[in-house]
This record gives C-alpha cells, structure tokens and sequence, in this order.
C-alpha cells in the first residue's frame, strides 16, 4: 500500500500548517514551496478556461444582435 492509498483527515487551522512547515528541513520547504507554485499556476490556467467559457455566453448577447449582423455583413 503506497501513501497515497491512505485519507486521512486532519482538521487543523492555517497557523497550525504553517507552524508545521516551519519545521520541515530547508530543502523540504523548498519542495513544497515548489508544489504550491505548481499548484497555483495550474489553477490560474483552468480559471483562465472557466472565465473564458463564462465570457462568451455574455458576449454571445451582443453577436446576435440584428445590428451585429448588419456591421459585418459585408466580410
């Protein structure tokens, strides 16, 4: 059975996760300083998609407006 086999529920506060990681060997602050960034990067890409799927329904309003059509009509 690998670690990731295992869930485990620990209810604990930020200032106590900080604590922790205050703790942790240099290099063990830097890996996980590392996973973070990866973690965060990832999220601002998929908030990227959703805002973009959240947009065109929005601007979808306009493009189907009667003016819409007649303005490019002709390209």
């Amino acid at each position: 059975m690998g670690a990731a086999d295992f869930n485990i529920n620990l209810p604990l506060s930020f200032d106590q996760i900080v604590g922790i990681i205050k703790k942790l060997p240099y290099n063990e602050q830097l890996k996980l300083g590392k996973i973070l960034q990866k973690e965060a990067k990832q999220k601002a890409d998929y908030d990227k998609v959703l805002t973009h799927f959240a947009s065109e329904s929005v601007l979808a309003q306009d493009w189907e407006l009667p003016e819409e059509g007649e303005a490019w009509k002709d390209l």
